[in-house]
């Protein structure tokens, strides 16, 4: 007879938990720019302000409390460090509907950032250690589902509800439903570590940090990964407002469109970049990191016909490509990184991965492309960066590939 106190122990089980932690994850910071038009218009905030309310906000401690929550994922119970981040993140922007000003804004949205910040780290070490190398980036695909998922969700529900009923409400009503979550996360069953009080694990922080980025062909990958993650975001950030301020879409509309093809075109990328990716690893020790890069170029053009093209069905099918490349790498970009760490360091691994790639495409490009919008003709110059940096992503992770010096699941040799 099954109870409240009964375990999630399977992997499909734990699985499905944590890819509806990370659906309400996106849902929450994704939902602001859906709303980005109404918060603007009650407020009188510039686009730069909007941007740190959209991203600044919640990256400067989502990255800063990355490493360390990284390392504690390594260390203590994964299941009760998710589950307070949900609790924590969930009421944070629930009372973002409360907001009464710009700065308080702010601070909802750094709260917000805080509580995910735990999240990464220990959901794809648990993940790591319950799928074996060979399905591992399918694996890290279903979780990353919650990305198009959520931002379906938020577009959808949060174009309703802020149309219909205003931003604060769609806040509140969309912020709350995490708290329930993490009753059920708590039941996830956790696996023994033997590795946790052994001698590598009491090293420095710095010297793990060092350790981590040493991984051969890390660094690549991570600069990589950071280009592509610069045009990925901004699919969400920027893309929903373009369209209500220069093509003239209704809210309603850019919600149901852009739920629509996040999840449909965003899922098949999710789940099918990662399949594609370990097919592809199978052929080559450099698979995933070129199939990443494939993705890149295929967003470059798409970038171009989005904003450059005539509109119509051309825009729709531009939108719907670059949401099946935008989130086609997720998956493959997480397992190659867990794949040139060692097991004893997954967290932290993952940690630097998302402190790279969320500097940069969630941290400052945003940034750079509102204040290029402010003192230019508008948002279409300011996102003629994004094909740019696509091109860049090939050209880092493609080009002059180095061969490794050990076969890249080495790592799982050590214990784990």
């Amino acid at each position: 007879m099954h109870t409240l106190s009964t375990r999630i122990s399977s992997a499909k089980g734990l699985l499905a938990v944590l890819s509806l932690v990370y659906l309400l994850n996106f849902l929450d910071r994704t939902l602001i720019y859906i709303l980005f038009p109404a918060i603007k218009k009650e407020m009188v905030l510039s686009d730069m302000q909007l941007a740190a309310l959209g991203t600044t906000s919640f990256v400067l401690f989502y990255t800063s409390l990355g490493l360390p929550f990284g390392r504690l994922a390594d260390r203590v119970s994964r299941r009760k460090m998710i589950a307070a981040g949900l609790l924590t993140w969930s009421i944070a922007s629930a009372a973002t509907g409360l907001a009464t000003g710009f700065w308080s804004l702010f601070l909802c949205r750094v709260v917000v950032g805080v509580g995910e910040a735990s999240l990464g780290p220990a959901a794809m070490s648990l993940l790591a250690e319950k799928f074996p190398p060979e399905r591992r980036a399918t694996a890290q695909s279903v979780y990353s589902a919650g990305v198009p998922l959520g931002a379906a969700a938020a577009f959808w529900l949060g174009g309703y509800l802020g149309e219909a009923h205003g931003w604060r409400i769609a806040f509140l009503a969309l912020g709350l439903p995490g708290i329930a979550l993490a009753a059920i996360v708590l039941r996830l069953d956790e696996p023994a570590r033997a590795f946790v009080r052994n001698a590598a694990a009491q090293r420095p922080f710095l010297s793990d940090v060092r350790s981590v980025l040493q991984a051969p062909g890390l660094a690549r990958s991570l600069a990589g990964f950071a280009l592509v993650a610069i045009a990925a975001n901004a699919l969400s950030i920027w893309v929903p407002t373009w369209l209500i301020r220069e093509r003239g879409f209704a809210v309603g509309d850019v919600g149901n469109l852009a739920g629509a093809v996040m999840a449909t075109a965003g899922l098949l990328g999710t789940l099918g970049g990662g399949a594609l990716a370990d097919a592809w690893q199978r052929r080559s020790p450099h698979g995933r990191r070129l199939f990443v890069a494939s993705l890149g170029a295929l967003a470059a053009g798409a970038w171009l016909v989005l904003l450059l093209g005539p509109g119509g069905p051309s825009l729709i099918a531009a939108y719907a490509v670059l949401a099946f490349a935008g989130l086609g790498w997720l998956g493959p970009a997480a397992a190659e990184v867990q794949a040139r760490v060692p097991a004893e360091q997954r967290g932290l691994g993952i940690a630097v991965y998302f402190l790279v790639v969320n500097v940069l495409g969630y941290g400052i490009a945003p940034l750079v492309i509102g204040a290029i919008s402010d003192h230019t003709s508008g948002l279409t110059t300011a996102l003629l960066l994004l094909p740019a940096c696509c091109v860049a992503a090939v050209a880092v992770l493609a080009l002059r590939v180095p061969v490794l010096q050990r076969k890249i699941e080495a790592p799982q040799a050590r214990p784990a």
